[in-house]
């Protein structure tokens, strides 16, 4: 064991705390970042709103990046709230034990439960910031009261009508000058909870000071833009641990995104166990070590829900389906696939193989009912559902049915699915999500009874518009949020599609170029094909967080230098969760990031 001790100055002088200039001697043991510099390099200064770097003294006060960030006036919150912001710029030291929370009213025992979970995640992340020795000897206490509006929704799951507003004050008790008071009214628990995530916001670690700073007053009113904001991930193509899973998980709660849209199966591998039907993983898995139980999905799902996440799962069919699904081959109308072995691969799908379930097969529905029942028992998802029908080949079924249009296949495949889904959940989900493509330009007349709960996702700009009008819609346009964009396929020699950055991702806002009716928002897509577990997060983040400000505030501003420097100040924060995050310019920006 080594003990260092180092002068230290004060902070800052709104640290109010701490008064007038003396010298302090601290002790330190095991603090990063100061036992390699006793006396800290640089210090940094606020001069018109921007924190300048100087070198650091002793004869003057001495101020951290992140303090001088936090306090210069610039509101660093990510997503930037939709409402009325007033921060303080004074700021006084807190510690994570010495916050408190008081449930003034909730409308259900769930709730209460979910809350009080929801806070002990809270301090979690505060107790992963702040030093194992902490270096002051007063702190502020700070009591977290949470309210509930009368109209306050009593499931705590994020539903498609859930109001995810909120509203945080923070401000000193006039009883006692050592106890701050943090108020949260909110009509929902997933409001209560993005609450807590704006107020750990509004904590950080002062390197300089050894403690957890806090500011001293807030006021914060909030609301979503959309009420759809995911990331999709496809765990098919490749395997991604759990861990992986949940790193992910924290990283979309951080930022306030609240779909895991997960396409869990894909006609490369089924690595879903499904309890009745475990052929489909057993024939369809790569190996039994890259397989998800049930225990797995629903451990992801109630971790999700507690961070305001709700878990798409997503079973494709009827295309996107291999050899998981073939073990029934009495008869040809039996047959559960067809196609898998096609060749060529590429006149009948985009990624070999190219497997197609039979529309004519009464096992296929059978399959499909218990497989839906399954999904909506393991995630407590049962207001929207994806039903998948992505890259659809006609020329599959045509191939089978020479005297059938294939047209009238599809209907008749998605009326029957839609059946067994109604059954499998008693009564249909209030929203059905199906890939876009050119077949869905006849949903009107081959599914119209189904239309009122039919959304449509969709990949593509030109054209949706037109064929999905008074449909709802969930943009995922590629050319903008794909993540996996710029890194090339496997069978791609000219490299693929662009890269999009995360000012490409940032800047896009298709609704003030069209006029797009009924839309729910947006979520960034992550395919696998050449991507594996160790990649993902400097993959996804921080574009994923660019797009989560996008659909949270929808600010009609580009991606300014103001804008970057907010959004590296998040990335700490998800580094600091254990997400490794890519850099968004060198480490000289982040000291300097109006220079740059």
């Amino acid at each position: 064991m080594q003990l260092y001790i180092y002068i230290k100055v004060p902070e800052i002088s709104k640290l109010k705390v701490i008064r007038g200039y003396l010298l302090m001697f601290t002790i330190i043991y095991q603090v990063p970042g100061l036992l390699q510099n006793k006396v800290p390099i640089w210090s940094w200064h606020c001069v018109h709103e921007k924190c300048v770097p100087v070198k650091a003294t002793m004869k003057e006060k001495m101020q951290s990046l992140t303090t001088c960030n936090l306090l210069c006036g610039s509101v660093y919150l990510w997503p930037q709230p939709t409402g009325h912001v007033s921060l303080s710029t004074s700021a006084v030291p807190v510690r994570s034990d010495l916050f408190q929370l008081n449930i003034i009213s909730t409308s259900s025992r769930s709730v209460r439960e979910h809350i009080e979970e929801a806070f002990d995640n809270f301090k979690d992340v505060l107790k992963g910031m702040e030093y194992k020795v902490r270096t002051f000897d007063e702190w502020r206490a700070v009591y977290i009261k949470v309210g509930m509006n009368e109209n306050a929704n009593s499931d705590p799951r994020l539903r498609l009508d859930t109001d995810e507003s909120y509203k945080l004050s923070v401000k000193p008790d006039n009883t006692s000058s050592s106890t701050l008071i943090a108020e949260i009214l909110a009509n929902s628990f997933c409001g209560v909870r993005h609450a807590l995530e704006t107020l750990s916001q509004l904590i950080w670690l002062d390197v300089y000071a050894g403690s957890l700073i806090m500011l001293e007053a807030a006021l914060v009113e909030d609301a979503p833009r959309f009420k759809y904001r995911g990331l999709m991930l496809d765990t098919a193509r490749n395997y991604f641990p759990i861990t992986d899973l949940i790193r992910t998980i924290d990283a979309m709660s951080a930022c306030k995104l609240n779909t895991f849209h997960w396409h869990i199966t894909d006609s490369q591998a089924f690595p879903l166990l499904v309890s009745g039907i475990n052929q489909l993983s057993f024939y369809g898995t790569y190996s039994s070590s890259v397989v998800y139980t049930p225990d797995d999905v629903r451990a992801v799902a109630q971790y999700a829900r507690v961070r305001g996440i709700r878990v798409l799962l997503e079973v494709d069919v009827p295309a996107h389906v291999g050899s998981g699904w073939y073990w029934v081959n009495s008869s040809v109308d039996n047959n559960l696939v067809f196609c898998l072995d096609a060749t060529p691969w590429s006149a009948y799908c985009k990624y070999p193989p190219c497997g197609q379930l039979n529309p004519r097969s009464a096992d296929v529905f059978d399959i499909l009912q218990s497989l839906y029942s399954e999904i909506i028992k393991l995630t407590g998802v049962d207001d929207i559902f994806h039903l998948g029908n992505d890259d659809v080949s006609l020329r599959c079924w045509a191939d089978h049915f020479d005297t059938i249009n294939p047209m009238k296949l599809w209907f008749e495949f998605n009326i029957n699915a839609l059946k067994r889904l109604q059954l499998a959940n008693v009564q249909l989900p209030n929203l059905i999500i199906l890939w876009y493509s050119h077949l869905s330009e006849s949903l009107r007349v081959g599914l119209k009874e189904f239309v009122p709960k039919i959304g449509l996702q969709t990949r593509e700009f030109s054209g949706t518009q037109k064929y999905a009008k008074g449909l709802k819609i969930i943009v995922s346009h590629e050319d903008m949020w794909d993540l996996n964009g710029g890194h090339g396929n496997w069978y791609d020699e000219s490299g693929g599609a662009l890269y999009n950055s995360w000012q490409k991702v940032y800047e896009h806002r298709p609704w003030a170029r069209k006029n797009i009716q009924n839309m729910l928002g947006g979520e960034a897509t992550v395919w696998s094909p050449t991507l594996g577990s160790g990649g993902l997060d400097a993959r996804v983040w921080p574009r994923a967080a660019a797009l989560a400000e996008r659909l949270w505030s929808d600010r009609p501003e580009g991606a300014t230098r103001s804008v970057q420097a907010r959004l590296d100040v998040q990335r700490t924060r998800l580094i600091k969760r254990g997400v490794q995050v890519a850099p968004l310019w060198s480490l000289w920006c982040t000291h300097n990031p109006y220079t740059c």
